[in-house]
């Protein structure tokens, strides 16, 4: 017997970011993101593609609610445009663009789906970014402005929300390594930004519970997670700094209310770069939070490779099999990753945000037959099990993504959904998978043989 089952009130749901699929950049008074910017760089985005209309979610938001409501979930995680509620950063609202998101959130209590909002998926408004963006320091400002007109005009509709989607992607990724809009390259200012995100999710923390205190408020960090190759030094303390700079430098603020002083030290001695932290700082990104969200791809195993890199590591290949962006299947890491998270910051409650597979399989004769996914999905929502059974308060999983959607610098090649999307007549045709996850809901249990 291979059946795994879920508790009767865990949740079940999927999530879509705003840049993603909304489309529709020009309308509704929305202002310019930092991604409608980077995406119109030649060499930025495959393809050249960009959001200006992605899956035009912004007008086909009911059939997109239809969708999750046949699917079955209690709950769908979504992302607010900050550039369509505030065109400039900050200054003057935009009543039409906070109006689309009432009728978006009005559509899902009708269907009896649970909102999770996330305030920041990336797509920065390009004013602010004008005036120096995450680097600059009066953007926290700004955005705990933006975060209490959402929490207060949302009372008693949302009672779920994530501040920041994957700090590490809005800082490393898309400052140092210049992969992700504003595509910069220096690592002090994503280390600054690094900061500066984690002090703007604190400050809408504490803006929340002043808001509404009956609300429940968290952050969705991405981890991967490498495996040392051997238990030699070398080897162990590569991996620590690899898998560290996406956890403890992202997690030991919030619940430690420090940095880790190992890759404090790294930071200082190997590269001068050091945290701005201003006094008062760290009380307010430690402010306690109800939950953590939990991103979680891939994994590898690794060993040291001194002047590799950042920090000296090299990534091994043991001919893992791939998905189609090129990311190793690697579900023992997320068991790994979620015990780890257990024995470090203790049974804090966690939801798994964002999990699923990229595999790029065409519509045939009305059907879209992507069994890998359907196999990539058992293999982590087992892992999921596996590090509930082992004490981990796992509370939710949301499956990444709902549709097809702009896979950011990958733009439209790259395919996370359970939902196909024609992006030339914007079609939805449910996929295999969707199919798969819709009978799990339904019964909060699947057999790891069969399905």
């Amino acid at each position: 017997m291979s059946k795994i089952q879920f508790p009767e009130d865990f949740i079940w749901g999927t999530a879509t970011a705003s840049y993603q699929i909304e489309g529709a950049a020009n309308e509704g008074g929305r202002g310019a993101s930092i991604w409608d910017t980077f995406s119109k760089e030649p060499g930025n985005v495959k393809n050249e593609d960009n959001g200006d209309v992605a899956c035009n979610s912004y007008h086909l938001y009911k059939e997109d609610v239809a969708l999750l409501k046949e699917l079955g979930v209690s709950t769908y995680r979504f992302s607010m445009a900050w550039p369509r509620i505030f065109p400039n950063g900050n200054g003057e609202l935009n009543q039409e663009g906070l109006d689309y998101y009432h009728r978006l959130v009005d559509e899902l209590l009708e269907h009896n789906i649970k909102p999770m909002c996330t305030l920041y998926h990336w797509d920065l408004p390009q004013a602010l970014q004008d005036r120096g963006g995450w680097e600059n320091r009066e953007t926290v400002d700004a955005f705990d402005h933006y975060a209490k007109t959402i929490f207060s005009s949302f009372k008693g509709k949302i009672s779920t929300w994530i501040t920041i989607n994957e700090p590490w992607c809005a800082s490393y990724l898309s400052n140092y390594l210049g992969i992700h809009a504003p595509g910069k390259k220096d690592l002090q200012v994503a280390t600054t930004i690094a900061h500066h995100l984690m002090l703007a999710h604190g400050r809408a923390v504490q803006s929340l519970r002043k808001i509404d205190a009956q609300a429940q408020i968290g952050y969705a960090p991405n981890a991967g997670w490498s495996e040392a190759y051997s238990n030699s030094e070398q080897d162990q303390q590569a991996v620590r700094r690899a898998n560290g700079w996406q956890i403890e430098w992202f997690m030991d603020p919030v619940f430690k209310g420090e940095y880790p002083d190992f890759l404090v030290n790294w930071f200082k001695e190997n590269e001068n770069v050091t945290v701005p932290i201003q006094e008062g700082d760290m009380d307010v990104i430690s402010s306690p939070i109800d939950f953590v969200g939990i991103n979680y791809y891939t994994g590898n195993v690794a060993r040291y490779d001194e002047g590799n890199g950042l920090f000296h590591i090299e990534n091994l290949d043991f001919n893992y099999e791939r998905t189609d962006i090129g990311w190793p299947i690697y579900p023992e890491g997320f068991y790994q990753l979620l015990t780890y998270l257990n024995e470090r910051y203790g049974q804090v409650p966690i939801y798994i945000t964002e999990n699923g597979a990229c595999y790029n399989d065409g519509v045939e004769n009305g059907e879209v037959k992507d069994d890998n996914r359907i196999s990539y999905m058992k293999s982590h929502i087992a892992s999921v099990h596996r590090a509930m059974q082992s004490g981990v308060n796992v509370k939710g999983y949301l499956a990444w993504s709902l549709m097809d959607n702009f896979e950011w610098a990958e733009g439209y090649d790259m395919r996370f959904g359970i939902v196909h999307v024609d992006f030339d007549t914007l079609e939805r045709t449910k996929k295999n998978s969707y199919y798969w996850y819709k009978k799990l809901i339904s019964r909060s249990s699947f057999d790891l043989i069969k399905g």
